[in-house]
Formats: C-alpha cells, structure tokens, sequence
C-alpha cells in the first residue's frame, strides 16, 4: 500500500495515470469502462487504499441514487421493522438509503427536510408525524422532491401514499373479542402521538354500534412516544379506582397494551383465556416484541412485507416518471389478526 494519502477523486486520478472523466465513468458504473482500465483502477484503489466520497459522487450525478427515509421514532420497534425492510429494497436495487428520525419533533422534521434538500436525493419515503407536522414544510418540500408518504397520510401532500387499513384492524379485533366473550372497552391515549389512533378509535366506536353494543373509550394522559409507561401509569390508576367497564380490553396499539400487562401482572390480574384469567387484553400493530409479552399479545398485524415493497415501488416509479405520476394514489393494506394467549 502507497503512503501517500488521496484525499480525492482528482488526486486519484493523478497519481493512477487514468483521466479524470474515465475515473468518473467509473465510479458511476464500473461496467462502463473496458476491463483493462477497470483492472488500472481497481489495482490502484488497492495500492492507495482510496474510496471515494459516495456522496460527492451522487451530488455530481444528474440524478442522484440517494433515497431519504423519514420516520417519526426509530427507537418504535415498529417503524425500525419497516425501515429495515424499506433499507434493504434500496440496497437491493442500487440505491443508497440514507435514514433519518424526526424523535417525535416538528422542528426536528423539517430540519431533516431542509437537511435532504442539500443531498439531493432520487426520492424520499417519508413517514410523517401526522397531526404535529408542519403541513406547509412537507407540502412544499414534496413539490420539490419526488416523495411517497407512509405510514401516516397527510390528505392530498406527496404523489402516493401507503400505509395500513386502521378500519381492517379494529373491525377484526372487536368482531373476534364480541364473538368470543364479553364486547371489549378501548384504551387509548388522550392526545395520541400518531394520527393512526384517532381511525382506530372512530372503527372502534363504528364497530360496535354495528354490531349492537355499547362503546366504553378509555382515555389516559401522557403525551409523546413512551406508550409502555403510559399505558402502565393509565392502567394503574384505573385498576386502583374502580377497574375497567368490561373484562376485555382492546388497545389502540401494541405498546399501551405492553404496559397495561405490566400493570396487571404488578396488581395481580391475571390475563388469557384460560380459567382464573380476570381479564382478556388485545391490540393492533404486531409489534415485533408481542409475541414474547406474558402472556402473549392477540394483536391485529400490519402487512410489513406489503407495504414497504409498494412504498419502494411507487417511489421508483415516481422517480422513473420524472417526479410526477399525474394523479395522487393511496394504497392501504389489510391487517391480518393474530391470536396468542391474552385473548
């Protein structure tokens, strides 16, 4: 290995005897050079231990192969499983995908907008915060650069959207709790973080006035991302006043019901479908720790695979259309409902 440091394409080209433009050619596509020039190359990367800045190399390019990806909280197991899967299809397919969390902030999120700007990405996959986001920033921000919403919709902003059906979800769970035991009240937080909650509780109250049963909405405080202490906190002070309206529990998602059977287990009820059991207890979402709560969680499942697979491809088509499709499209997905020990 040569001791000289190459600090850039320039200096590499220099010292590698290979122009500047052929260097570039190469970068770009490695099979776009002869297999002489391509072995100069490779064998001087090797003697000057050089790698190029793969950002300056897309910045030059007319069209870069970056791919923003935009969540709200990546610490949310939830949309860490949907990035990882939205990672691997760009890796899969060329792109380099360049991952960002908004941490639950506004601010925060049009930063990063600003930020993606600067790169110039192919596309963005953006998973917006919902009610708290700044609708004028992400409006302007998808005039400007090719993206798909998921997760969350913001009506008639970015050229598609993808995400889960909430009224698949709830519709599912309340038809299989009321056919299987007592109608189940709902658990929810007063000012959720993700708009989604506010579907499943409007599907909540729709599903049981079809199905002729009165709605019980249990609101707790907390504001933010922390759902398992809040749902453990909620849970607790309505166990120690005068407990829940029914001994079924349906929770809005997966981590309020992680700490309601925290709160269970520290006050002494017993949760399943099994004899003793004191309460039954299900959600949304299959979270990728449900399964190993105790007992395990009956939960309403998103269709991960689904949807970051049409996500990536609507935004490459996106991409392949110049930026626009001509109309705006919204693809929602079925929950599949999963039965464990809690109900």
């Amino acid at each position: 290995m040569a001791n000289r440091k190459i600090r850039n394409m320039e200096e590499f080209a220099s010292v590698s005897g290979i122009s500047r433009p052929t260097v570039s050619k190469y970068f770009n596509d490695p099979d776009s050079v002869r297999q002489s020039t391509r072995d100069r190359i490779e064998q001087a990367l090797e003697r000057y231990d050089f790698r190029p800045n793969i950002f300056a190399v897309n910045q030059n390019r007319r069209l870069t192969k970056n791919i923003g990806v935009v969540v709200p909280y990546l610490s949310d197991p939830f949309f860490a499983e949907i990035a990882r899967q939205i990672e691997r299809r760009c890796i899969d397919a060329g792109y380099w995908p360049i991952l960002f969390s908004a941490h639950g902030e506004q601010k925060h999120e049009n930063d990063i907008l600003d930020s993606l700007r600067s790169l110039k990405p192919a596309g963005v996959l953006l998973a917006p915060l919902g009610r708290a986001s700044d609708r004028a920033t992400i409006e302007k921000f998808c005039r400007d650069v090719p993206t798909v919403l998921f997760d969350s919709n913001i009506e008639g902003i970015g050229e598609a959207f993808v995400g889960s059906d909430n009224f698949s979800f709830v519709s599912q769970t309340v038809e299989y709790l009321t056919r299987s035991g007592e109608p189940p009240c709902f658990f929810e937080m007063r000012t959720p973080a993700n708009p989604n909650a506010n579907k499943r509780r409007t599907a909540y109250l729709e599903m049981m006035t079809r199905l002729g049963h009165e709605p019980h909405v249990l609101k707790v405080d907390g504001e933010g991302w922390a759902f398992e202490e809040i749902g453990r906190q909620g849970a607790l002070r309505i166990l120690e006043d005068r407990g829940f309206p029914t001994d079924t529990i349906l929770c809005s998602n997966d981590r309020l019901a992680i700490g309601l059977l925290s709160a269970c287990y520290e006050k002494g009820f017993r949760v399943g479908r099994g004899e003793g059991c004191a309460l039954r207890v299900a959600s949304h979402d299959d979270h990728p720790f449900s399964r190993f709560t105790c007992p395990s969680l009956t939960t309403a499942a998103h269709d991960y695979d689904s949807v970051a697979n049409h996500a990536f491809k609507a935004l490459t088509d996106l991409i392949d259309a110049g930026g626009s499709l001509g109309h705006r499209e919204e693809t929602l997905f079925a929950a599949r409902l999963v039965l464990r020990a809690s109900a």
